[in-house]
């Protein structure tokens, strides 16, 4: 299978990635091409960036949930039908949880082939870049290392002295040179970049991005590069989609939306059919057999969320009337009694029996493993399941003895050794899944709506 493709890492993190990713990937479609986007790691917000850029969903490839052959056979479903595939890494290339960087970004480069096109941030550097692109091309030869972006340039003369040092010692393409410019500035935030839908002019800004880093950047060089990557294998054919029996109702709006979209498609390929909600604007569920509440922001909507006292009170009335349902992180916070945070508090669902209250700091960060308890409401695959969190919140002032779904075996969770509340057919933790081989967990709760419908 034909794929040209190539990967944007980094010497380190906040080098400007997500950016120079974003910018690429609106230009490249506004060539006309088609741009197949994938971010490295268990991530949303970067992934929602390069979604609205090209007008089609970003994938994550990740080694904490999917196993090598698996991301390879996953890469290459998703890049069929495009004119060139971007993977954004996280953090630094040669970054990743296992010293061995069996986990890393270079590990992906490897696996996948991939050409690598180093940004670079250049501030307070010249001559300097040089031994830092010898070590880094020295350090695995194994990783194609072909080009690199000069970002956040000083000026015309500090962009000569950047080209000069590349050229005369190292054989690496310049294939860009980003300039300084507020207009490339994204708000961060306690969860990294700010999600597309609170920047507002959300096309015009990506459009503009587009323009500076498409004018910036060498797109013919770096179409070139891409298409000198080897053929991949190809896929397996899809199986055909069952018709859908169950309906499940799920939160898409400006304080839900962190969803990964090939779980949002294991929902298809299940059987279930999904219905979007807005839980600051809709006044009721939709007709619905379950309920499915990502992670997000709520924290930042606090207001409108409690305002909506009527969806509050139906999703409640229907979750104690035994309507399966899911929620993770925010959603969890969603179904609690209260969110707490520095703007003051807002009543919520109230299934959960406790307070999110917002801490300055994280409360639970990465990577993390969990054993499914007796008490979890769908049948599980056994054994330790690997997920990820990352939270601000910490659930206060529990009532009463809460049952729970899950023992952590690395991470935090809710009280540092438990996660996923289990209330009447609910289940509500900290956890961000991803449906893969080693744990389908759409399969599994959409299997768990249906034995309730059909009940």
């Amino acid at each position: 299978m034909r794929a040209p493709r190539f990967l944007i890492a980094a010497a380190h993190k906040s080098s400007g990635k997500t950016v120079v990713s974003t910018g690429l990937a609106r230009a490249l479609t506004a060539r006309g091409l088609t741009v197949a986007a994938f971010k490295k790691g268990p991530d949303y917000i970067d992934p929602m960036w390069l979604g609205a850029a090209t007008g089609g969903p970003c994938y994550n490839l990740d080694f904490n949930t999917q196993a090598p052959d698996e991301i390879t056979a996953f890469f290459g479903s998703r890049v069929q039908a495009s004119g060139v595939a971007l993977v954004e890494a996280n953090k630094g290339l040669f970054d990743g949880v296992s010293m061995d960087g069996s986990d890393s970004n270079a590990a992906i480069a490897r696996l996948l082939r991939l050409p690598v096109i180093l940004v670079i941030d250049t501030v307070g550097m010249t001559r300097g870049i040089a031994p830092l692109l010898q070590g880094y091309r020295a350090f695995d030869p194994q990783v194609n290392i072909t080009g690199v972006i000069l970002n956040k340039v000083g000026g015309p003369r500090h962009e000569k002295k950047l080209r000069e040092a590349v050229e005369t010692y190292t054989d690496l393409k310049v294939v860009g040179a980003v300039h300084r410019n507020a207009a490339l500035e994204i708000g961060e935030r306690h969860l990294g970049l700010t999600t597309p839908a609170e920047t507002g002019e959300l096309d015009a800004l990506i459009a503009r991005m587009g323009e500076i880093i498409g004018g910036s950047v060498d797109l013919d060089l770096l179409l070139e590069l891409a298409g000198e990557a080897p053929d991949l294998p190809d896929p397996p054919s899809p199986a055909p989609l069952p018709e859908p029996d169950v309906t499940i109702a799920y939160a898409r709006d400006r304080a839900f939306g962190f969803y990964y979209p090939d779980d949002l498609e294991a929902f298809a390929e299940a059987g279930a059919r999904l219905v979007p909600f807005d839980a600051m604007k809709d006044a009721e569920l939709p007709a619905c057999d379950g309920l499915f509440i990502g992670g997000g922001f709520p924290e930042m909507f606090t207001r409108e969320l409690a305002a909506n006292t009527r969806l509050r009170a139906d999703i409640r009335a229907r979750i104690e009337r035994g309507l399966p349902a899911y929620a993770e992180c925010g959603g969890l916070m969603y179904l609690s009694r209260a969110i707490v945070g520095e703007g003051g508090a807002g009543e919520m669902v109230g299934v959960v029996p406790g307070e999110a209250v917002m801490h300055p700091s994280p409360e639970g960060k990465g990577l993390i493993r969990f054993i499914e308890r007796a008490d979890h409401p769908w049948p599980g695959p056994g054994g330790e399941i690997r997920a990820h969190e990352f939270h601000y919140a910490r659930l206060k002032a529990i009532a009463g003895a809460p049952v729970y779904g899950r023992d952590m075996t690395r991470g935090h969770g809710v009280d540092g050794t438990h996660d996923g509340i289990v209330v009447h057919n609910a289940l509500a933790g900290f956890c961000h899944l991803r449906a893969t081989r080693a744990d389908n967990w759409v399969a599994r709760f959409v299997a768990f709506v249906r034995s309730h419908k059909a009940g």
